[in-house]
């Protein structure tokens, strides 16, 4: 009696050569090449894209249409944003960008006279924020040894330190606002009217790729996507009353206040956050902001069970790891500035093995001459806020 893996062995030995090579490739498990992920214009159109070599954006659906061509790929949907694909990446989809991005490299459509339309160069394409928009976005308060003591002598950082992770507590997070607040590289931060001490802080964002509820810090990484470099840009005027009080709103949550992107590196291709990371931040070429892994009091898996045990995580949705030190409070100490961030100056922020922001600070609009008196007041007095 013949079985069933006899009958099956039979079928593929029976095979053309050809074909079994075909199939072998329609279940690609790995990519000859890294890439990331990025949602770009070009002609008043919005896409998603792969960006190879940091060099060239593809045509997500173009590419694949190219690619199925060939009859050993199925037909495969794509999806139209990014956070379809986020949702998508880990049921079906990251085998299909590994197929296109395998077919592109190996039959040399990357390079050469006759490049496919859908693929362009990354100059002339117009990055945008990579996720429009996340669900949340979570920022860690106080998470670096080094912005808990901005401006220390390195003998009053190590005893800060030492305090600090003999007694580490319980991680800080607060809520930014998401749409209004999410730009993508190259577009300006403005500074909010009368709103004159505004800061910069450079983060590591980590793109949650899984839903997820209590989720232990040992199998965070497993309900990860992928990284982006982040800025935390903060209003430190506070509210402008007689009795001052914190305002995490008034701190974190203008306009334009969240830079994310230049794209989203997926988790397989960056690896261990917490012995890769090192991320800088420049103000007109000079650099203010310099942190590596070993800064961070509490690393991303502890944060992500730490966020999920309040609220549930969803694909999309961003975690960010709080910034080191080098903020203007520490910035002032060491001489390195003399005041906060003003019009027509250009920030940096650049993280290892992901990528660069750049944006150009302007002055926001004038508000209109109609408003009751409600509206948040320029700053007044000394008052800072953290």
């Amino acid at each position: 009696m013949r079985t069933k893996s006899s009958t099956i062995v039979s079928l593929l030995l029976a095979m053309p050569i050809t074909l079994l090579s075909s199939w072998a490739a329609a279940q690609a498990m790995e990519s000859v090449e890294s890439f990331n992920v990025a949602t770009y214009a070009m002609n008043g159109e919005q896409n998603i894209g792969l960006v190879l070599r940091n060099q060239f954006v593809v045509e997500i659906d173009a590419a694949n249409a190219n690619l199925q061509q060939n009859p050993a790929y199925p037909e495969m949907a794509m999806p139209e944003d990014m956070l379809g694909l986020i949702g998508l990446y880990e049921y079906g989809l990251k085998s299909r960008l590994y197929e296109i991005v395998n077919h592109l490299v190996e039959d040399g459509l990357l390079t050469g006279s006759d490049r496919p339309g859908f693929i362009h160069e990354v100059a002339n394409v117009d990055l945008q924020a990579p996720i429009q928009y996340p669900g949340k976005i979570m920022n860690a308060a106080g998470n670096f040894y080094t912005h808990i003591c901005e401006g220390c002598t390195e003998e009053e950082l190590a005893e800060s330190s030492r305090e600090r992770r003999e007694n580490r507590g319980i991680p800080y997070l607060f809520l930014k606002p998401s749409r209004g607040a999410v730009i993508g590289t190259g577009e300006n931060i403005e500074i909010p009217t009368g709103r004159t001490r505004t800061d910069w802080e450079i983060e590591f964002g980590t793109v949650i790729g899984r839903t997820g509820k209590y989720i232990p810090a040992s199998e965070a990484e497993d309900y990860i996507f992928g990284y982006m470099v982040t800025i935390d840009i903060s209003d430190r005027g506070g509210r402008g009353e007689a009795s001052p009080r914190s305002d995490w709103f008034v701190g974190k949550g203008h306009d334009t206040f969240a830079p994310q992107g230049p794209w989203i590196v997926p988790k397989e291709f960056y690896g261990n956050p917490m012995e890769r990371l090192h991320q800088q931040l420049s103000i007109d070429g000079v650099l203010v902001q310099e942190a590596r892994a070993g800064d961070m009091i509490f690393n991303i898996w502890e944060l992500m069970e730490y966020a999920s045990s309040l609220i549930t995580l969803f694909p999309g949705d961003v975690l960010n790891s709080g910034t080191t030190g080098g903020t203007s409070f520490g910035a002032f100490e060491t001489g390195l500035r003399s005041g906060y961030l003003e019009p027509g100056e250009r920030i940096e922020a650049t993280i290892e093995g992901i990528g660069t922001l750049e944006h150009v600070v302007v002055a926001g609009d004038e508000p209109p001459g109609n408003l009751s008196g409600a509206q948040l007041p320029p700053v007044d007095g000394l008052r800072v806020n953290r």
